[in-house]
């Protein structure tokens, strides 16, 4: 997961301090849409800001789907910084391509999107990663089962929702276990689910998520960082054991040279090369795993 050491691996990979000044695009849509790469013939879309009932209260959600027709529907967790303008434009451009995408607030407890820092001239700040830490710290396994299941339900009663296909989810940073955890909670819709960047994917713990994989029915993406893949090398192995026992189909990638929270284009470490790789075999995954 994104954290205060992590960021400081980024930091000194950069070889210079992550000021506001390379977090500037964070205040320009515009300027962020232009590093995304047009979808090819991109569908016109209806956005709209929804609240979608749960357990545990409501919460403040991003809804984006193609003006006409049916689609199988795909939920987006964020990474650590929440939902906010990037993540819009990322459920946009999927959207365009022909599904019907929910990108949540996971924060929703605590504080509707987006995430106000106090400190916005460096984003490794301590009162900073104070802020993000107890936001993380307010979401367990345990809500993050009955997000998905009040999120995956909602998606259903939606008219540009294909019921009739199964849903994907993908998750970035801190998002990463969260699709694992969803893909085991609602196993008979849930058919595919993509990690990018993901922290913790396979632990020693007794609430690992690759524990979970037993109980999911999807086909999955691990897009894994260079330098997470330094912390933890043994990782991927873990997981790829556990998808073989499975009989889960699962494509586990380090992709070289690309740190963690490489996907936003927002983050001071985006890299487009390994974005667009990234993209295209999710789109792929979704393609054969969301009929």
């Amino acid at each position: 997961m994104c954290d205060h050491d992590t960021q400081a691996d980024n930091e000194k990979a950069l070889a210079s301090p992550l000021t506001r000044r390379r977090f500037g695009i964070l205040g320009s849509t515009a300027a962020m849409a232009s590093l995304l790469p047009p979808v090819a013939n991109a569908k016109s879309t209806v956005e709209s800001e929804v609240t979608i009932k749960t357990p545990d209260g409501e919460a403040d959600c991003y809804f984006v789907h193609p003006t006409t027709g049916k689609h199988a529907a795909v939920l987006i967790w964020p990474d650590i910084f929440g939902l906010r303008p990037a993540f819009r434009l990322m459920g946009k451009r999927l959207a365009e391509t022909g599904y019907a995408v929910l990108v949540v607030n996971p924060y929703y407890r605590t504080l509707t999107a987006p995430v106000d820092l106090p400190n916005k001239e460096n984003a490794r700040a301590d009162e900073n990663w104070k802020v993000l830490r107890g936001l993380y710290n307010s979401i367990t396994p345990e809500t993050n089962a009955t997000d998905a299941k009040a999120f995956v339900g909602w998606l259903d009663t939606q008219a540009a929702v294909d019921t009739s296909k199964k849903v994907g989810t993908t998750g970035y940073c801190m998002g990463g276990p969260m699709v694992m955890r969803s893909a085991a909670a609602v196993p008979d819709r849930i058919g595919a689910g993509a990690s990018f960047h993901g922290g913790g994917l396979a632990t020693d713990k007794d609430n690992s998520p690759h524990l979970l994989i037993p109980s999911m029915q999807a086909g999955f993406l691990i897009a894994v960082a260079e330098n997470d893949d330094e912390k933890e090398p043994e990782a991927k192995g873990m997981l790829r054991t556990a998808f073989d026992k499975a009989g889960l189909a699962a494509e586990i990638e380090v992709y070289k040279g690309a740190l963690h929270g490489w996907c936003p284009p927002d983050s001071p470490v985006y890299n487009l090369e390994a974005a667009e790789k990234a993209w295209t075999r999710m789109l792929v995954l979704f393609e054969q795993n969301l009929a």
